[in-house]
């Protein structure tokens, strides 16, 4: 045969995509949307009739799942749309650091240490509130497009 070796190189991305197409006319309000490259919440949708020569149009407004601003686009609705893979997981709160990284016990029984506390002054004030009094806590992690970001809080107290 051969003594020619062959050297594959690998990389530990599954390839799995972080979107998937949808026909715009199909998208209603409270499901999610790409605009501008950022995951949206839709809040509002409106379709324009067709007109002489061109497509029915959907106008989109969505509120960004991370930032909370307000993003908006017009599509035709027979095009596709761009709509995110997002998901929600709950994790229990075990520390925060002092440079505003949380500690985060998984279902597995391991630790997830890439969070940062949230931007939103009142989320983070409840947590910080909550884990001083030594209340067991449970965080809900929202993610999207290779984002994560800690969106809500539990108390699981067993008072």
């Amino acid at each position: 045969m051969s003594d020619v070796e062959l050297h594959f190189e690998f990389n530990a991305d599954a390839g799995a995509s972080k979107t998937f197409p949808q026909q715009a006319g199909t998208i209603r309000k409270n499901g999610y949307i790409v605009i501008k490259n950022r995951p949206c919440k839709v809040v509002e949708v409106s379709t324009s009739k067709t007109g002489k020569h061109g497509h029915a149009k959907c106008h989109f407004v969505g509120i960004d799942v991370f930032t909370g601003k307000k993003l908006e686009d017009i599509v035709p609705s027979s095009h596709n749309c761009d709509v995110p893979h997002v998901s929600r997981t709950d994790y229990q709160l075990i520390d925060i650091s002092e440079d505003g990284f949380v500690s985060l016990l998984t279902e597995s029984g391991t630790t997830k240490d890439d969070l940062r506390l949230p931007a939103d002054e009142n989320l983070v004030a409840q947590i910080k509130d909550g884990f001083a009094e030594g209340k067991d806590l449970v965080v809900s992690v929202m993610s999207a497009m290779g984002e994560e970001q800690i969106n809500s809080l539990k108390d699981i107290g067993k008072n």
